[in-house]
């Protein structure tokens, strides 16, 4: 795990894919409106991966037509512990001690180790 600060993490390294908000409308089958409804509510989280870019979603947060089970209120969790999108998007990708990375786990419906995983963390 690296030492650097969540918010300095290279997300562009980190995270494969992302898909900008009219793919993510377009794979929900919503909205980009709702797309934005849905990251300020804190059910998608977005960033901006690389500079001049727009902000975008890691497309790991859409399984089959679906937000990933569990992702919403996990992201509600990491903000009530003062993360903003992006932090919760490098602690999300970065490998952890769960085996792999939270996004991982989250997507094999092993949400509950990552959530007490979260729930002790100190930010």
């Amino acid at each position: 795990m690296s030492d650097a600060p969540l918010a300095d993490r290279d997300l562009a390294a980190l995270v494969p894919e992302w898909l900008d908000w009219a793919q993510v409308a377009q794979l929900l089958g919503v909205t980009p409106s709702k797309v934005r409804t849905m990251i300020r509510e804190h059910e998608l989280a977005a960033a901006v991966p690389v500079p001049g870019a727009g902000p975008k979603v890691p497309a790991d947060f859409i399984q089959d037509g679906l937000v990933v089970k569990g992702l919403p209120g996990l992201l509600t969790l990491l903000h009530d512990h003062r993360f903003d999108d992006r932090e919760c998007i490098a602690w999300l990708f970065t490998d952890d001690d769960l085996p792999g990375r939270p996004i991982d786990a989250l997507r094999e419906n092993r949400g509950s180790e990552v959530k007490r995983r979260a729930q002790v963390l100190e930010y």
